[in-house]
């Protein structure tokens, strides 16, 4: 299959590369993320600048109508630069859902300032005893009067802790692991009630526990349909996933190209390690684990909107296990191939491998999308 990228396309990936190239590299990095909150609110306000954090929503919404091929082609450039700022929490996750569900009234009021970097966002859909599953809900929302009460809590918040609004699944009606009865809720961060325990991830970046305790809210507050938010998180999960699938391929691309480099410039016995056919044999696999991510990636993005709901889960899952295993894969051969000071601190290969290792964990591990790989029915011809 012929995957060409249009001419909006490679310029948006020029532009991506060349600001990781110029602006990101890894001591820059390195003193962003000293930042107390482990990102750079000016690079953010370049993000929004450049039209990034508007890509993938609708023209009528205020976006520039990407879809989800055009988010691969970004996350793959960024992925290379081990972004730390929030743009999959804020754009690809909390920032979907409001397009998918939101009103038009909450739309105006908080996918523009999104959309223009002045409003932070997350979604908190993930409870300790659910794992992956955004099915199991124990949180708890309950109506009183116009209002609406929301009592549990939330674990791994990716970029929870700086959030201004927080996207909140909570159950209405129902017992926990049961698809109906599940709705959506928009929370200011500083609502009474809300509290965030911040934690690093292995990669860098920012999460947090989120709970709720007799948080009350306006009844505007339900984004979308209630007891039927189930259907509107999993397809922004998915979506999310495909995104996270291109930037492992971009991170495994980088940690390629930057171990070849280091063995044609070490020397063993008189010669550069590039010249040991074993290590050749090696780098050509690093390359192939990367090209089969890809492949799979590319199949996720052009699935990722799809009403199919089996094909587009089934396609996702794919490319996330692929992503997972061949990140895996990449990453060792990296570290052992550049010895002892592959897991040092100093060089940039361990922060790759442990980028992808949290990739892999994000949003559903190999493993389980395995499972849901299986679970899911081929459709059949004729």
């Amino acid at each position: 299959m012929d995957f060409s990228l249009t001419e909006e396309q490679r310029l948006l990936q020029e532009s991506v590369q060349r600001f990781v190239q110029d602006s990101y590299s890894f001591e820059q990095r390195r003193a962003i993320m000293a930042n107390p909150e482990g990102f750079s609110r000016e690079v953010w306000s370049q993000f929004a600048e450049m039209g990034w954090l508007a890509l993938p929503f609708d023209e009528a919404d205020g976006g520039l109508g990407g879809g989800p091929v055009d988010t691969l082609v970004m996350l793959e450039a960024l992925g290379e630069g081990l972004v730390v700022e929030p743009l999959v929490a804020t754009v690809l996750l909390a920032g979907r859902a409001l397009a998918q569900a939101g009103d038009d009234t909450q739309k105006a009021e908080w996918l523009a300032a999104l959309m223009e970097g002045r409003l932070l966002a997350a979604l908190a859909v993930y409870e300790r005893r659910g794992r992956h599953a955004p099915d199991w809900v124990e949180t708890r929302a309950a109506r009183v009067g116009d209002s609406w009460r929301l009592d549990g809590s939330k674990s791994a918040v990716l970029h929870g802790a700086c959030a201004d609004l927080l996207l909140v699944s909570a159950r209405t009606a129902g017992s926990p692991e049961e698809p109906k009865g599940i709705s959506l809720f928009a929370i200011p961060a500083d609502t009474p009630g809300v509290s965030r325990t911040p934690w690093q991830t292995i990669d860098g970046l920012q999460a947090c526990e989120l709970t709720l305790e007799a948080v009350k809210l306006p009844g505007e507050a339900l984004v979308g349909e209630q007891d039927d938010g189930l259907w509107q998180v999993e397809t922004v999960l998915d979506e999310a996933a495909a995104a996270l699938c291109a930037e492992a391929v971009g991170a495994m691309s980088a940690l390629t190209r930057i171990t070849a480099d280091y063995l044609r410039q070490r020397k063993q016995f008189g010669q550069p390690l590039a010249a040991f056919q074993v290590l050749q044999h090696r780098m050509a696999d690093m390359s192939m684990e990367t090209e089969r991510a890809r492949s799979l990636a590319i199949l996720a993005a052009l699935y990722a909107r799809s009403e199919d709901t089996a094909t587009r889960e089934r396609a996702v899952s794919a490319a996330k296990f692929q992503a997972g295993r061949s990140g895996r894969f990449v990453g060792q051969q990296a570290v052992q191939l550049h010895g002892g000071i592959g897991i040092s601190d100093e060089l940039s290969v361990g922060h790759y491998f442990k980028r992808l290792t949290a990739l892999d964990a994000r949003l559903g591990s190999a493993d389980w999308h395995l499972t849901r790989f299986a679970a899911r029915p081929v459709a059949v011809a004729g």
